[in-house]
């Protein structure tokens, strides 16, 4: 799925789409935490705020429980309360009848007071499971694995990608905007107009918004390609040899086996290549490709 978009600061505040925010969790009243870190190597990123509904210091303590229960009714009460007998606090969550299956699928994210706290739950369902306690007659199994959010905030030991700038007090998510000048505006001056990336973690309930650097020169562009081996391979090697760099990259099918669409979102600005250019010369170039490529659409984002 497509858990991204590309937008620009209008102003200090950059519109978040209602479809991602809600995904996310992000709702209007709501209090978000946010942490500013500016890369520190090469490429077109400048600096990202990473926003959550959680404080940072909890990030240790959040975990990933996936519940599978009968499709009946009580399912839901039964697994909410196996876990509040416990103490356990659930955070956000989503549930779903499973596809083609008579299962309820439910993943939450908790917080677990201490370690080995996962063990002690998984060793209880089981053993009322064993003893046929009509408490957990509901439920088939869970699983629970650490969330590991923190792995967001550190930078690679290797290549020192990142570096933390400051971690904003919390502040309140209005007309489903984010407003930079509340605790970042005397790092992120004159940010009007800039290009930036909004990405979407589902599973870790995580927004990210990325800047680009202000020589970055971002297009759209849609190929419509053959559906087999060795065709993203072909539009890849095309453009490697413009310079053209990928931020990324939206493929899907049109006719099974037949025909597919690649969207892809590219920088520019460290070559000499111009959208115009690219518009007269790449159809050409397409048809010296092994298959039926199309050009179907190239814009500016930038």
């Amino acid at each position: 799925m497509k858990f991204w978009e590309f937008t620009k600061v209008k102003g200090t505040k950059i519109e978040i789409d209602k479809w991602l925010s809600d995904t996310m969790g992000l709702m209007n009243g709501g209090c978000v935490y946010s942490t500013l870190f500016r890369y520190t190597g090469e490429g077109p990123k400048d600096c990202e705020i990473i926003l959550s509904m959680f404080p940072q210091e909890n990030y240790h303590t959040l975990t990933y429980i996936t519940f599978y229960m009968k499709d009946v009714p009580g399912s839901s009460a039964q697994a909410s309360k196996f876990l509040s007998d416990r103490e356990i606090n659930i955070l956000n969550s989503v549930s779903l009848n499973g596809i083609s299956d008579t299962v309820i699928i439910w993943k939450l994210m908790a917080d677990l007071s201490f370690a080995g706290e996962a063990d002690l739950l998984l060793e209880d369902l089981e053993k009322r499971k064993a003893a046929e306690d009509p408490s957990v007659s509901f439920i088939d199994h869970i699983t629970i694995k650490p969330a590991e959010i923190g792995r967001m905030f550190r930078s690679d030991p290797e290549y020192h990608t990142k570096e933390e700038v400051r971690r904003a007090e919390p502040r309140t998510f209005e007309h489903g905007t984010f407003d930079i000048s509340l605790g970042y505006g005397d790092i992120l001056k004159n940010a009007d107009g800039r290009d930036v990336m909004l990405v979407a973690d589902a599973e870790s309930w995580v927004l990210s918004i990325t800047f680009f650097k202000p020589d970055t020169h971002l297009i759209n562009l849609l190929f419509e390609v053959p559906d087999n081996p060795g065709s993203l391979q072909q539009i890849f090697d095309l453009l490697a040899q413009r310079n053209l760099n990928l931020i990324s990259v939206f493929s899907k099918v049109k006719i099974c086996y037949q025909r597919m669409l690649v969207e892809l979102v590219a920088d520019v600005g460290q070559t000499k290549t111009t959208a115009k250019e690219l518009r007269e010369t790449l159809p050409k170039e397409l048809e010296k490709l092994n298959g039926i490529f199309t050009l179907e659409e190239l814009k500016e984002l930038s």
